[in-house]
This record gives structure tokens, C-alpha cells and sequence, in this order.
């Protein structure tokens, strides 16, 4: 069946199942049929994620999940393609899967816990000082090095999203594959779904992302280049990143 007639057979759908009362067998039955249709949606995110020790039935049915989160929250009237629209939420649960599981496992105990005091160093010393605390205020407050602050900070930055340059040797990354998923599935947009968030950063913003990311130049050198703190560099990466995540996942 053409591109074109697929997308109007979804609006049909959904269009219907709009009209119908939740919970009602007819409801359900085409809830049951659109969740059955866009399963090879879900089938082809999840191998994208195959090659990271979980099985992919496993990976399948935590998408699943995503994907009926997205079936039940679409508003045919918002104007977006459905693929469109529920591809980062598929992509979140599966992130969200391995953010759960993994995290305790491949983030070292020391920057579990130096995190969870930078966070409570951090609300102290904003009561005690009526401001932000600086970096060196932190660091002195718990013993430890501005270096070291900068490296749980971004530790556990980097576990509460899976970046877009994750991947192994022999698989591309979820970035190199944002190209070919237009290819496989005329319709799921995924660069269109990033670009306005990339718009919206700053141009430090976007500077910074560019050389951690891309070039591929370490918190340190970025913090040279730029004439800022290393601190400075991991609360924007953070902060990014975080915004990054939210606005995929909830488009």
C-alpha cells in the first residue's frame, strides 16, 4: 500500500477511535488493531538498541509500551504523522529501560554517591549562602576536587539519557542512523522532531554540544576554548541534554 494511503488509513483510524467511548469493545478492538499495526514500528527502534546486552523481545515489549502510551495520548487534530509523533516516546521507554537497569551497574559506586552530595552540598550551601554556590565552594564543602565534581556531574548526566552518539563498533550510532530510518520508514521524522529543539538553545548552547559531541573534545579542553570553568561546562551539558530528552519524548 502507497506512503499515502497508509497515512490516511491511520487518520480513518484514528479518526474513529476518537469517536467512540473508552473502555467500549469497539474502542478497544481498534485501540488492539492500531497497536498491531505500528508494532513493526516498535520492532524496527528496538533493534537499534539490540546490540546492547538485552534481549530483543525484551527491548520489543518495553517499546510496546511506548507505543501505547502514544496511540492513547495522539490527537489526530495537532496535524502530525502518527509514526512522526510516537517515535520518540517508543525510543524513551527503551532509553528509559536501559537507564533503569544499567545505571547502578555501569556508573562507579564513588560517583553515585559524590553526586547525590553534590545535590545536597548544593541545596545547603544555597540556604547558608543566599546564592548558587560556586564550584570551589562545593568542592571545599565535601573534600573533594573542582575535577571531580566535574566527573560525577557528567557521569550521571550521561545515565539519565542514552546519548545520540551511543553505539558499538560494529552498529551505527542512534545519530548515523536518524538517515536511514527516513529511508526504511517514509514518515518517522526524527531529525524534524530535534531540529526546533535544537533552535531553541543558545549558541554557547549549541557550541558546546558541537565540540562534546561532535568533535568530540572533552569537558576540560571545551571549558580552554571557551574561557569557562570545567563546572560551567557540566551544568550546560546537563542542562542541554536534559531539555534534549523532555522535548523527544514528549514532542
Amino acid at each position: 500500500m502507497p506512503n499515502d494511503d497508509l497515512r490516511s488509513a491511520d487518520r480513518e483510524m484514528f479518526e474513529q477511535l476518537a469517536a467512540l467511548e473508552a473502555g467500549t469493545t469497539e474502542h478497544e478492538s481498534l485501540r488492539a488493531a492500531l497497536i498491531e499495526r505500528h508494532l513493526p514500528l516498535v520492532t524496527f527502534m528496538a533493534r537499534k538498541f539490540a546490540d546492547r546486552g538485552e534481549p530483543l523481545d525484551d527491548l520489543i515489549q518495553v517499546g510496546t509500551i511506548g507505543l501505547i502510551k502514544a496511540i492513547d495520548r495522539f490527537e489526530i487534530s495537532k496535524g502530525f504523522e502518527f509514526s512522526t509523533f510516537a517515535t520518540p516516546t517508543i525510543v524513551g521507554e527503551i532509553k528509559r529501560h536501559f537507564r533503569d537497569k544499567t545505571w547502578a551497574i555501569r556508573v562507579p559506586r564513588r560517583l553515585q554517591e559524590l553526586g547525590a552530595a553534590i545535590t545536597k552540598a548544593n541545596n545547603e550551601l544555597t540556604q547558608k549562602l543566599d546564592r548558587s554556590p560556586t564550584p570551589k565552594e562545593i568542592a571545599k564543602h565535601l573534600g573533594v576536587t573542582v575535577d571531580e565534581i566535574a566527573e560525577a556531574l557528567e557521569s550521571n548526566a550521561a545515565y539519565s539519557t542514552v546519548s545520540l552518539d551511543s553505539g558499538s563498533d560494529e552498529s551505527p550510532t542512534i545519530g548515523d542512523s536518524v538517515g536511514s530510518l527516513d529511508e526504511a520508514l517514509e514518515g518517522v521524522e526524527y531529525r524534524e522532531s530535534l531540529k526546533p529543539l535544537l533552535a531553541a538553545l543558545d549558541d554557547r548552547e549549541k557550541r558546546i554540544l558541537q565540540m562534546r559531541f561532535f568533535d568530540n573534545l572533552s569537558q576540560s579542553q571545551i571549558a580552554t576554548e571557551l574561557g569557562i570553568s570545567q563546572m560551567h561546562v557540566s551544568r550546560i551539558l546537563t542542562k542541554v541534554l536534559s531539555q534534549l530528552r523532555t522535548g523527544l519524548v514528549e514532542n
